[in-house]
């Protein structure tokens, strides 16, 4: 353990002898973790900002604008106007997998993907 962190936990202690925890909202009641089980660990601080910051990753993102033009393009009956639509959903697609296909060359991935193939018995 580094000094920093010695000091924070000496001060931490310090302030639970105090009482300065006491008073705190939601005081003995469990906590509700996010569940990022499926994240792997390196990730999860990452994807804990961004949540907490209202941002979903690119892939999330696009995945979202996807399913937004699919909707449009069911409802849509003016054949112009379809096109356009199609073309862009064609766009975020192409983008979208292109993003994916990359992600599976990468060590982490490769790592990450064993390990749930080993978890389903594969």
């Amino acid at each position: 353990m580094d000094i920093l962190a010695k000091i924070a936990e000496q001060r931490i202690r310090e302030a639970m002898e105090r009482g300065e925890f006491d008073n705190l909202p939601f005081h003995g009641k469990p906590i509700k973790l996010d569940d990022l089980v499926g994240v792997p660990e390196h990730l999860r601080m990452g994807y804990k900002v961004l949540k907490n910051a209202g941002v979903l990753p690119e892939e999330m993102q696009l995945k979202k604008e996807i399913v937004s033009l699919k909707d449009l393009l069911d409802a849509c009956y003016d054949e112009t106007e379809k096109q356009t639509l199609q073309q862009k959903m064609n766009e975020k697609m192409l983008r979208y997998n292109m993003m994916m296909e990359k992600q599976l060359h990468k060590p982490t991935y490769q790592k990450y993907h064993a390990k749930i193939l080993k978890k389903l018995g594969s």
